[in-house]
């Protein structure tokens, strides 16, 4: 049980990628980490598969209920509407810039970035995303590779479901390591 005593958010609206939250967060489950969706609603969100709505998760606890000092990393699961939606909550955003500020861990995938881009935390880092996403995160400053994996001082980043299995090793690392 590496991440024993470590409290990680999920931060997501309906819309995110089924593999990108479901996968990481059975995997911090099993590593003993306490993980809570959060999000800006009560009740459940709604993943997607492709362009298929699939199954729901029961939210934990939404941004006024918490506080990002509570917890020991984020992580931000893609899709196309979940990060679409997250970017543009205020709250959100706020929430997720505490991560970067303070250097905890964050994990990311796919489009899980553009919340990244509007809590300005990628200006100056090493990264990877969906290849879609790619202009956005270099016109905001981030240095983009296109790698299975990349880990930029305690940032965790991924292109798609395919790199679950490298991503989620180097998320599980990330947060046993602490801030950076």
């Amino acid at each position: 049980m590496e991440l024993k005593n470590k409290k990680v958010a999920v931060v997501a609206e309906n819309g995110f990628e089924e593999s990108e939250l479901f996968e990481p967060y059975n995997r911090l489950k099993k590593e003993g980490a306490e993980v809570h969706i959060v999000s800006s609603k009560k009740g459940e969100i709604q993943a997607m598969k492709g362009k298929e709505w699939t199954k729901t998760i029961a939210v934990d606890k939404t941004f006024d209920e918490v506080s990002p000092e509570e917890y020991n990393a984020v992580v931000l699961p893609g899709g196309v509407v979940n990060p679409d939606t997250l970017r543009n909550n205020e709250d959100a955003v706020k929430f997720v810039k505490h991560f970067s500020d303070v250097k905890k861990p964050i994990a990311a995938i796919c489009h899980g970035p553009w919340t990244l881009i509007n809590a300005e935390a990628v200006k100056g880092k090493n990264m990877t995303s969906y290849s879609s996403i790619r202009k956005d995160l270099e016109n905001a400053g981030a240095n983009w590779v296109d790698e299975e994996v990349v880990v930029d001082q305690g940032l965790v980043t991924s292109r798609t479901p395919d790199d679950l299995p490298a991503f989620m090793d180097k998320m599980v690392e990330e947060i046993e390591e602490g801030k950076h």
